[in-house]
């Protein structure tokens, strides 16, 4: 029987990879399916397929639906409303990292060697904000364009299955973010194809290797996700807005992702409460 619940899921996920710095597997995190996102995706080129497509199936038409929906929106606030926009994903990145400071057991899980994978991690994620990204746009296809954009997909991709870290800010730092989005606003479907093959093969190998890794080294890769999303902080930190009408937005706008987040976390609180039951 299929998840039709997952639709909203992917919703959410899919505009979270659209903004760079904001990870849809966060969000898989926060709503409790992360570690059978990667089960599925990790199944779904193996004998037990079909068992799969109940729960990727929605997922994936949620993520399609804002990739190509809300892709303009989010160019639109982007151009017009950036401080704003940012501050709100900023309060949405700082107002998760309670929740899976929580799952990850920190408290009680981390030593001090953990510690310093975190900070080592954020410092060098954070340094990555000073680096210029190309912004020009590619339309047309040549054979060496196709293959830097299956690769810069492929690596996105590897982004997006690690909470903390998107794969739109991996596009962003390659500078293929800008083609990207508008080939998915204008529907130049040679592009979208090219990038989104790279995205799916990267979505079958990485998820396998990530799967074993949380599964031998937990706590380690949670010291290395919490670093993720501390790093992305800086990362996505647009300096501060004008005074004026832009502060109050920008201030509204950070409290309202900070309520986001809090709401994530209780539906992420409610799901790990079904599956214990």
């Amino acid at each position: 029987m299929m998840e039709w619940k997952n639709i909203y899921r992917g919703l959410l996920m899919g505009i979270s990879d659209l903004i760079p710095g904001v990870s849809g597997g966060t969000i898989a995190f926060i709503l409790g399916i992360y570690d059978r996102f990667l089960e599925s995706l990790s199944k779904f080129f193996s004998k037990e397929w079909k068992q799969q497509l109940p729960f990727l199936v929605p997922l994936g038409i949620g993520i399609g639906i804002a990739l190509l929906g809300f892709s303009r929106v989010i160019d639109f606030l982007l151009t017009k409303y950036e401080a704003p926009t940012m501050y709100f994903f900023l309060g949405l990145i700082i107002g998760v990292i309670p929740f899976i400071a929580k799952q990850a057991k920190v408290k009680t899980d981390f030593t001090f060697g953990h510690f310093i994978v975190l900070i080592i991690v954020a410092i060098l994620l954070a340094f990555t904000a000073f680096i210029v990204p190309d912004t020009s746009v590619i339309t047309k296809l040549t054979v060496g364009k196709a293959i830097f954009l299956f690769f810069a997909g492929w690596l996105a991709s590897m982004a997006m299955l690690l909470p903390g870290i998107s794969g739109s800010f991996i596009l962003l730092l390659l500078g293929a973010y800008h083609t990207a989005t508008n080939a998915l606003s204008t529907l130049n479907f040679p592009i979208m194809i090219i990038v989104g093959s790279g995205v799916i093969l990267g979505f079958v190998v990485s998820s396998k290797a990530i799967t074993y890794i949380l599964h031998h080294h937990r706590v380690m890769t949670f010291a290395v996700i919490l670093g993720l999303i501390i790093g992305s902080v800086f990362v996505i930190y647009p300096g501060l807005p004008e005074s004026g009408t832009p502060l109050v937005m920008s201030v509204v706008a950070f409290v309202t992702g900070l309520i986001v987040a809090n709401i994530f976390n209780e539906v992420g609180e409610m799901e790990e409460q079904k599956e214990a039951l």
